[in-house]
């Protein structure tokens, strides 16, 4: 039998055979009949050593077009059993997809990002820039510029972590944002920033005190500004984070960095200025400082403060979340208790 009658009847002996595999299994074994290293296929060229070599190029032609075409035949038929089969398992393995889902609980911003992001907006939108600033900082910016030259006793207050001897610190308040960007507007014009961040004092850690905790100021630089630029300022952000009902108030105090200085108050949110256990019977709390920027750190900075003037104010995130979620251990906020998430958010939706 010739090279070609053997290729012919290969083809002829497969074309039968296909008609009765209905199975992964059947296929499997076909495939090794015809195309293993014993197989049908294989076996035409098993004589090459014998023939010459126009012999083996008539051969190696004819038995590699019947391997391809093999190939081809069993190959289609893999793919259509493997997609009845998996037609079999979807009708067989249905799933019921009307039952209850289990709830996967999802992250929520914590909630002085919240806090701190809504006054930057409400800012951003009376045309403050929201300045960033280095959480080690040098006693100079911290201190000296800000009226509180080394041996002053406001500094007691403040006292923060100092990490080479006394002229590097972690910033216990971000007010020497507000000098750098002073210090930095060569051409000085009018400023207006905020300047939100983390700030470090050596405090004990109690229900209502951290070591670490998260600050908000906000400075104002122009000419003829006054008192009542500040108030209406502090008008707004009270009214924005405590409700329209709020009222407002100053009370006399000291900063060195402000003169005058004032403690910024809100009647009470609870018994609405009749008095209470939060607002310890006054009526009012406070919630932050404020005053008129101090000559001394606008000449310090390279402006002139017989011509400008300003006002900077200041408040402790961590104090406005406080009262406005009902809060009452500042270690909340740094705990991963997701109960306390659920508290925030029925809070907003009120």
């Amino acid at each position: 039998m010739s090279i070609l009658e053997q290729a012919e009847s290969i083809k002829k002996e497969l074309n039968e055979e296909i008609t009765s595999i209905d199975n992964l299994n059947d296929l499997a074994n076909l495939k090794v009949k015809y195309l293993g290293k014993k197989g049908l296929v294989t076996s035409l060229t098993r004589d090459m050593a014998t023939l010459s070599i126009e012999e083996k190029k008539e051969v190696g032609r004819i038995s590699n077009e019947v391997k391809k075409e093999v190939t081809s035949i069993i190959e289609e038929l893999e793919k259509n059993l493997l997609e009845k089969e998996l037609e079999k398992k979807l009708a067989s393995e249905k799933i019921d997809i009307t039952l209850p889902s289990t709830k996967v609980n999802v992250g929520s911003a914590n909630i002085l990002e919240k806090l701190v992001e809504e006054v930057e907006e409400l800012l951003v939108s009376m045309g403050y820039d929201v300045v960033e600033g280095p959480e080690l900082e040098k006693d100079l910016y911290n201190f000296e510029l800000l009226n509180l030259p080394k041996g002053h006793p406001a500094r007691d207050a403040q006292d923060t972590f100092y990490t080479d001897g006394d002229t590097l610190l972690l910033r216990s308040q971000t007010s020497p944002v507000q000098i750098r960007t002073m210090l930095a507007n060569t051409e000085k014009t009018p400023i207006r920033m905020i300047c939100p961040g983390k700030t470090y004092r050596r405090d004990d850690d109690d229900a209502t005190h951290s070591h670490q905790f998260t600050q908000i100021e906000g400075l104002l630089v122009d000419k003829n500004v006054s008192l009542a630029d500040l108030k209406g300022t502090f008008d707004v952000i009270a009214k924005k984070l405590f409700g329209n009902d709020r009222e407002t108030r100053f009370r006399p105090s000291f900063y060195p960095f402000t003169e005058p200085s004032v403690e910024l108050d809100i009647s009470c949110f609870n018994c609405g200025g009749k008095g209470c256990n939060i607002c310890k019977g006054t009526g009012w709390i406070t919630v932050g400082g404020a005053g008129i920027v101090h000559h001394n750190v606008l000449d310090n900075c390279g402006y002139d403060s017989n011509v400008w003037s300003g006002f900077a104010f200041g408040f402790g995130a961590e104090r406005l979340a406080m009262l406005k979620y009902g809060i009452t251990d500042i270690r909340t906020f740094y705990t991963n208790d997701l109960r306390n998430k659920e508290t925030f958010d029925r809070k907003d939706a009120e």
